[in-house]
């Protein structure tokens, strides 16, 4: 019997593409939508989305077999997790399809969807019937007038804390829920929020406040540095560090000392991890990006409706991975400044 041993464009005995770092994919995180129900500040502002902003239109969306196309070819590069995100996700009509279509490839282990929350209570059962493996849900304080100033249309905490209960009861745990930290606005809702989410089973994630996209007039001065923030909780409810589970976790791991649970913190401007992140993303108008941070990405969508086979596609993936060497968050200085990025409802978090 004759071994064929596959080598990628960099040499390495794998089938699998590693880029210039050594960095291989497993994640693909996949915008189905650059629109949303909510006008969070830091993420789409109501003064530059409003009723004149030139939204995608559904042909320039990638379609569901489309979507399935892109997946399974980094699926075969060694992805074994897809996470949907927007825009807002639930907002893609038949949504629950997608998930079956991607929970249905073979190499792919979790599927998994991060959503502001507000239409999950009613989604909840039929996408954990379609395959859905987890959610993430974006809340950002547990007072509502916080609440509604920052997703700035007056929507109110209960129902999302009513989607998160839909979300556990049909199965889709252990539940995330990640709060943006922003200095002089939500900064004195930390508490409240560990206080809430603690011994409940789910793992609250406190996230630094980032300079994603050009739109939400980013100062560092506004963030809340992941030290504060577990120096904070720690005086109210004493916490240790716990190891990664597994190579390349975005959060540092914290856990209560009286057993009741986990908090994440995902520290991208004070502590970057570029050099273990393994994430690709695909933007709603079907565009390859290599990091959160990228100003531009490279045209899948093209190739898709150009090309019955995924030669093209497979060959484009493999070239722009492996030539790959983003580390925005490593490298971030003055230079890094004013530099225009994708928006954040462009490619998700």
């Amino acid at each position: 019997m004759r071994t064929v041993l596959l080598l990628n464009v960099t040499g390495n005995p794998t089938g699998n593409p590693t880029d210039t770092l050594g960095r291989p994919v497993r994640d693909l995180r996949i915008s189905v939508t650059d629109r949303c129900n909510f006008r969070c500040t830091y993420c789409m502002p109501k003064e530059i989305f409003n009723s004149s902003f030139q939204y995608l239109q559904r042909s320039e969306l990638l379609s569901f077999e489309e979507i399935e196309r892109v997946a399974k070819c980094f699926a075969q590069k060694g992805v074994t997790k897809i996470r949907l995100t927007g825009g807002e996700p639930l907002l893609r009509n038949g949504i629950e399809d997608l998930v079956a279509k991607l929970a249905g490839i073979p190499e792919i282990n979790d599927v998994a969807l991060t959503t502001n929350g507000a239409l999950l209570a009613r989604k909840a059962v039929s996408l954990a019937a379609a395959g859905l493996d987890r959610v993430t849900v974006s809340l950002d304080s547990l007072d509502d007038t916080t609440f509604m100033a920052m997703n700035d249309v007056d929507f109110p905490v209960q129902k999302v804390l009513d989607g998160i209960d839909a979300a556990a009861q049909a199965g889709l745990g252990p539940i995330k829920i990640n709060m943006v930290v922003k200095r002089g606005v939500n900064d004195n809702s930390v508490i409240d929020m560990a206080a809430y989410f603690k011994g409940a089973g789910h793992t609250l994630r406190f996230i630094e406040y980032m300079d994603v996209g050009a739109t939400n007039g980013w100062e560092l001065s506004d963030v809340v540095d992941a030290q504060t923030i577990v120096e904070t909780l720690h005086e109210a409810f004493p916490i240790e560090p716990v190891a990664p589970a597994y190579p390349g976790e975005v959060a540092t791991r914290w856990r209560y000392l009286d057993g009741t649970g986990e908090i994440g913190i995902i520290s991208s401007v004070t502590q970057p991890f570029c050099g273990n992140c393994t994430r690709a993303r695909i933007s709603a108008a079907g565009a390859l990006y290599t990091c959160l941070f990228a100003a531009n990405g490279t045209d899948l969508r093209q190739i898709l409706r150009q090309s019955p086979d995924d030669e093209a596609l497979d060959q484009t993936v493999n070239r722009v991975w492996t030539h790959r060497s983003d580390r925005y968050s490593e490298s971030r200085t003055s230079i890094t400044t004013g530099v225009t990025k994708v928006e954040m409802s462009h490619i998700g978090g």
